[in-house]
């Protein structure tokens, strides 16, 4: 008993000893708050690079892709089994994006998809991430009348509203157009004294009679592989082939003069976009091929949202020729599928290797995590790293514990002495300065597992007063597309940082305590 009472009270009279305590605090605390933040961002990125990609995916190389999707579907189900739960085909291809923006053209390298929505949705996340709310519960290419992300106002007219005013505007500027080069043409004529118009002047009158619309609308051809597949449309009324485009293919993100973030749209849900991309037949040729964007696409991974955009399976592929003239039959590809949970992926991808060996097949089978190896390695690369360097704090104040713990040996010299004097052990003696570091390692990890909590529970709130104070924010939405800092508090973090942290404060008493230990008790009591 008598060991844990001068315990306490060397806790409570030391004050040298509040600086180790709160040393010990300030990195059980640090540790707590980094590994929570990164846990949630690596679960948030894990989730979005799961959702946007199926458990594994077989890619065709060859310019033509894969013929027959059906038949290698049939042969995977053999292979995988029950643990199949889904799957869907498409076609990837590269592709120039081409944007009208008042008279600028505004070019972007994609990656054009075309693809199913119903099959597509059950192996990833597709439907999830775009803006419309019944597109998100039912994906379609057919633009809709309103209601996309209610809460951008830069979208409150998306829809066949801003594509009728858009249309009525163009078709406006057109006759405003020709009206203009009928008076030019008749100033002309009047000033080379011609009574007669000339056929440049009747085709002027002719277009200040009614719009004359140019390519962009009624006279658009749409150009499949073997020709114009669609001769005249109303775009009032019509649309072109839909396609979803990636949010950072057709917009920009900045902050106004107030500070406040907006984003700049190029295109949205109603404008028309020309996508240039090669066919699939020997001869290479591009398909330059006009869509309308009906939906954005957002999942807040820079990569996808810039370079992605999604049209029709059917269509991309009468496009591109990727249909048997002969028999009618499709070609894909990728083939993307879905597994029952906690199945083994590496099993299944080295089974589908095995049957479709690359010495014979233009195929690339990976699973999500193989293709997003390289960030997620990086990651964790991170996380290990930080954990390793923020425990060195810990150990500083293992440090300062132990310089704290020799200076009171050597003033406890003869208190050491009287205890031996009286019969007490050295490992008596010992077991007060081991106890010792043992409360400080309670206190100061317990503290600091409050104090960490508490800041991960409230680190939004905390990061919105630093920002006041700072006038810089802390979380730049215009870099990260989270609405806050995602956090999560893993029970293992905590028992592991808090048993270090007091195996540590422990360590560090064992050599004073050793030397207390060893101590002679009539030299000790002879100590001034």
């Amino acid at each position: 008993m008598y060991r844990w009472l001068l315990c306490f009270r060397y806790l409570k009279t030391r004050y040298i000893a509040l600086a180790s305590i709160i040393s010990v605090t300030l990195g059980v605390a640090t540790l707590i708050v980094v590994n929570s933040v990164m846990s949630g961002f690596s679960t948030e990125m894990h989730e979005r690079l799961h959702g946007l990609a199926s458990d594994v995916m077989i890619e065709c190389h060859a310019t033509g892709g894969m013929p027959d999707p059906d038949a290698h579907l049939r042969e995977i189900e053999r292979i995988c089994g029950p643990a199949l739960v889904g799957s869907s085909v498409s076609v990837s291809v590269p592709a120039m994006l081409g944007i009208d923006f008042r008279g600028q053209q505004i070019g972007r390298h994609v990656n054009l998809i075309g693809l199913d929505p119903v099959t597509y949705d059950s192996v990833s996340d597709f439907g999830k991430y775009l803006l419309h709310p019944e597109n998100q519960k039912s994906a379609s290419f057919k633009l809709r009348d309103s209601g996309y992300a209610p809460d951008r106002k830069e979208l409150a007219a998306a829809g066949w509203s801003h594509r009728r005013d858009r249309v009525s505007e163009e078709r406006r500027i057109e006759k405003m157009v020709a009206q203009e080069r009928q008076m030019m043409a008749e100033l002309h004529r009047k000033a080379n004294g011609q009574s007669e118009p000339s056929e440049q002047d009747e085709a002027a009158a002719n277009a200040a009679e009614g719009p004359s619309f140019g390519p962009s609308f009624s006279q658009e051809l749409m150009s499949g592989a073997d020709g114009p597949l669609v001769a005249s449309l109303d775009p009032m009324e019509e649309q072109f082939p839909g396609i979803i485009l990636g949010i950072s293919t057709c917009s920009v993100r900045h902050r106004d003069d107030a500070g406040q973030v907006q984003d700049h749209y190029y295109a949205q849900p109603g404008d028309d976009v020309r996508m240039m991309f090669p066919n699939a037949a020997g001869e290479t040729k591009v398909i330059n091929q006009k869509f309308t964007v009906v939906d954005l696409y957002e999942s807040g991974m820079s990569e996808y949202d810039s370079t992605f955009a999604f049209v029709r399976l059917d269509q991309l592929q009468e496009f591109r020729g990727m249909i048997d003239p002969e028999t009618g039959v499709r070609s894909v590809t990728t083939i993307q599928l879905k597994l029952a949970e906690g199945t083994d992926l590496n099993a299944i991808r080295d089974a589908l290797r095995d049957r479709f060996p690359p010495e014979l097949y233009a195929y690339n089978i990976q699973t999500w995590r193989d293709l997003q190896g390289p960030l997620l390695s990086a990651v964790r690369l991170e996380t290990t790293i930080l954990n390793i360097l923020l425990f060195l704090i810990i150990a500083v104040a293992g440090f300062g514990i132990l310089a704290t713990f020799f200076m009171i040996v050597v003033e406890k010299t003869r208190d050491i002495g009287t205890l031996k004097a009286l019969g007490a052990s050295g490992r008596g003696v010992s077991s007060i300065f081991m106890t010792y570091g043992l409360l400080l390692g309670f206190v100061g990890s317990g503290a600091g597992l409050i104090g960490g909590l508490l800041f991960v529970h409230y680190i939004n709130d905390i990061a919105e007063l630093l920002e006041l104070f700072t006038g810089q924010e802390v979380f730049d939405p215009t870099v990260y597309y989270f609405t806050e800092i995602p956090t999560i508090v893993h029970p293992f973090t905590l028992v592991w940082v808090m048993c270090g942290a007091v195996a540590i404060a422990v360590m560090a008493s064992v050599l004073p305590a050793m030397r207390a230990a060893r101590m002679h008790p009539v030299q000790a009591l002879r100590f001034e």
